[in-house]
């Protein structure tokens, strides 16, 4: 296709929606509505807030465990396929991605899960691929210890080569409905898929005709080295963090250029990372905003926080102090591996305090925190949006409704009027929000033909 008549690329912008907000102590600032956070209504509110900002979808972070700092945080969770498809029938364009785990799921029931959404929503479902970091799952599910990164990882690719194929089982146009002739559905086009590998046994087919999308997106969660390979080879998009314009470009090279030696094509992987924005009509005002609520955090649980990710415990440690960075150790048991770069990578280019540190993290998680005005926020994400660092980005409010109405009325019209985000959906499913095609089954003519 000649440059000129090629679409002009556009950002994809996600809501990710985490309960009461994701600073930290969201929960504790006036503005935030912590009444609400079991209250369906309230996301269904929030849901249709970003469907009317014509933003592609809203995204559930989820895990099979209760989180260690419950006592200082509303970091509870909802089973989000549930609270999806509630919000699927109260909205219709705005894409519903949920997180579901590998490790404490079985393909076929998480197959149906997820088709169930993609037709509920007429075609607006994603699954956001994750093996599930927190240890202390395991004991839920009756193991006596949580399996080990790699291990999670091959798992993975073998759970995602089965959900794709009971997904693909039945072709398009099994289904003939014919009244005259009484035949319902071709038997020809529908597939066992008789899967017998590693970790799964799977005979098929599928008990549920093709979704609208073919299949949902797939979504990844993860920057390791296994997560990447993972990534090149199945995601549709990335949710990822990055704490600088260099890193988030060396990410997203490498995993272009891995999905292309893979012969996929680099346009169809959004690299989403997250952006949490502190916006104020001036830049002090914005700094104020953002003292305040780090002024609101708890200092047992931000080290709980920093000790999940790095598996280093500070605690009676002099916050004031600087971070020990000899106590860094990737190897650590309980380090989450990718964030703990983001860590290292701080601490090695900032030398901050133990305290900075906690405040750093305490905005999202090791996501990138942004403060300013709503010019200079649109100015951070254009440019890394241009310069090959982000297709777009998952938008993680500091807190609810406040923080994501103020980005939909002083941010996205910035980015309208430079023509870098739509003014209003083109499509009505989420790949098509994306810009991506729908898949060929895989037992189709076609399919088997250019395999």
């Amino acid at each position: 296709m000649p440059e000129s008549s090629k679409p002009r690329r556009q950002l994809n912008l996600n809501l990710f929606i985490y309960p009461g907000g994701h600073h930290e102590a969201a929960w504790r600032y006036p503005e935030s509505d912590i009444d609400r956070l079991l209250d369906i209504d309230f996301y269904i509110d929030l849901a249709r807030r970003a469907e009317a900002a014509a933003f592609d979808g809203i995204f559930f972070a989820d895990g099979p465990a209760l989180a260690d700092n419950i006592r200082y945080a509303s970091r509870f969770r909802v089973e989000p396929l549930t609270w999806l498809s509630a919000i699927g029938a109260a909205t219709s364009r705005i894409g519903l991605i949920a997180t579901a785990s590998t490790t404490y799921n079985e393909p076929y029931n998480l197959a149906r899960l997820f088709a169930s959404l993609d037709h509920i929503s007429k075609g607006r479902a994603g699954w956001n691929i994750v093996t599930t970091s927190a240890g202390q799952a395991a004991a839920n599910f009756g193991l006596a210890q949580h399996p080990d990164h790699a291990d999670r990882y091959v798992r993975a690719n073998e759970f995602v080569d089965v959900i794709g194929k009971l997904w693909d089982s039945w072709e398009d146009g099994a289904v003939i409905a014919d009244r005259e002739s009484g035949i319902y559905a071709d038997p020809d086009k529908i597939h066992a898929i008789d899967h017998v590998g590693a970790h799964f046994r799977v005979r098929g087919p599928f008990n549920t005709l093709r979704s609208p999308q073919g299949r949902p997106v797939y979504v990844q969660a993860g920057s390791s080295l296994d997560g990447r390979s993972f990534a090149a080879r199945h995601a549709e998009a990335i949710f990822t963090a990055h704490q600088t314009l260099e890193n988030a470009q060396e990410f997203y090279a490498d995993i272009k250029a891995r999905a292309t030696a893979l012969g996929r094509n680099p346009d169809h992987i959004k690299v989403l990372p997250g952006i949490s924005p502190f916006i104020g009509a001036t830049e002090s005002e914005a700094h104020a905003l953002h003292d305040a609520f780090n002024a609101l955090t708890q200092p047992a649980y931000s080290l709980g926080l920093l000790r999940q990710i790095t598996g280093v415990d500070l605690t009676g440690h002099d916050l004031d102090g600087p971070f020990p960075r000899e106590l860094l150790r990737a190897d650590s048991a309980k380090a989450i591996e990718s964030r703990f770069q983001v860590v290292r990578d701080i601490v090695v280019r900032e030398n901050p305090t133990i305290r900075q540190l906690t405040h750093k993290l305490a905005g999202a998680r090791g996501h990138w925190v942004v403060v300013g005005t709503p010019e200079q926020v649109a100015d951070s994400i254009e440019t890394w949006f241009k310069n090959g660092a982000a297709d777009g980005f998952n938008v993680m409010p500091p807190w609810f409704n406040g923080g994501f109405d103020i980005f939909t009325r002083e941010v996205v019209p910035i980015l309208r009027r430079r023509g870098l985000f739509r003014e209003a959906y083109e499509g009505t499913t989420l790949r098509e929000h994306y810009g991506l095609p729908r898949p060929e089954s895989q037992f189709s003519e076609p399919a088997r033909a250019s395999a």
